[in-house]
Parts: C-alpha cells; sequence; structure tokens
C-alpha cells in the first residue's frame, strides 16, 4: 500500500489533515501521541508498517491534531473539546457513523471525551500508553513530577532526548522481523 491521499476536514474555522484508509468492515479512529504528520508516517516504516497491519482489518482514519502536521497552525490554546471535536469532524468528513476510538499517549484523553461525548458514535474505546493526568500526585505517584515533565519537554524541543532515544542496531533487526503469533 502507498502512502494514502490527504484530505482536510474542517473543524470550526481550522482545517484538520486526515487520511482514511483501508477496507475493513469496521472504522478506527487512531489518535497519535503528540506532535504527528499523516504523510510522513509512511516514511518511518515501523509506523507504516503498523499502520498497514491496522488497515488489513480495519478502515483506519487517522489525522494530525490541530496545530501539528498538515492541520491549520492555532494562534491560542485550543479547549480539550475543542481538540476533540476534530475527531467528530473527520469521521463526518468520512461519512463513518460509528468508529471504534483509539488513543495514543496523550490522544488518550481526547478519545475519552469523545466517547463519553459522543456514546452513539463510538463503538469502542482503546487506549495505549495514556494516563489520566501528566504528573505525579498522591494517586499516581509514579508520573514525572511538573519540573522533571518540562526538563523532559525541553530535551525534546531542543533535539537532545530524540538523539538520546535513537534505536541500536539489535532493536532496528527486531523491528524488521515479522511479528509472532501468540
Amino acid at each position: 500500500m502507498n502512502s494514502p491521499e490527504t484530505h482536510y476536514a474542517k473543524s470550526g474555522d481550522v482545517a484538520i489533515a486526515y487520511q482514511a484508509f483501508g477496507e475493513g468492515p469496521v472504522d478506527l479512529a487512531w489518535i497519535p501521541h503528540l506532535a504527528h504528520h499523516v504523510e510522513l508516517n509512511w516514511e518511518n516504516p515501523m509506523v507504516a508498517r503498523f499502520l498497514r497491519r491496522l488497515a488489513s482489518i480495519v478502515r483506519v482514519l487517522v489525522f494530525d491534531k490541530r496545530g501539528t502536521g498538515m492541520s491549520d497552525r492555532v494562534a491560542s490554546s485550543e479547549t480539550l473539546e475543542e481538540r476533540m471535536d476534530d475527531i467528530r469532524a473527520v469521521m463526518d468528513a468520512v461519512g463513518s457513523e460509528r468508529a471504534v476510538i483509539s488513543g495514543l499517549g496523550d490522544g488518550g484523553p481526547l478519545s475519552v471525551l469523545f466517547a463519553a461525548t459522543y456514546p452513539e458514535r463510538t463503538a469502542g474505546l482503546v487506549l495505549v500508553h495514556s494516563w489520566p493526568r501528566s504528573f505525579r500526585n498522591p494517586a499516581l505517584p509514579w508520573l514525572p513530577t511538573r519540573a522533571e515533565r518540562e526538563r523532559q519537554n525541553g530535551r525534546w524541543r531542543d533535539g537532545s532526548l530524540a538523539m538520546s532515544t535513537r534505536s541500536s542496531r539489535a532493536s532496528d533487526e527486531l523491528r524488521r522481523a515479522p511479528p509472532r503469533m501468540r
């Protein structure tokens, strides 16, 4: 499968870049983590393989969150509700009445809010590496402190974290290996 065509859905005044691909009987709205780029996904072998495998069983709806990738930049900080409604805009654009909503990382809260706001349009909810909050508190003592999270975000911005997380040759080999069925 080649890179699917990128389209745009209107969510209020913001254009949301999205792709829809796959022929499965179920729609799956994939809400990615952090910054995302629908077209650059296909240049990352691990991500492209993941998306192709999803597309073998479902129709995948993937989009760049507002302010990221090919979606419109935003001047101010949008509310969670405005960002969540981008999911609805993409579903409407492709004619999807119901979808399994799947959020990765910070896509989880958007997914949960969508499922609670539009239960009639939610066929299921899947959260992957998501969390209810970003900072440590008494109920979640394993999360980073605000200061630790800010340091990590700074390292993402200056590129040093990306440099420190480059994969080894061994992990590259594992990524190329076919998956094992269990």
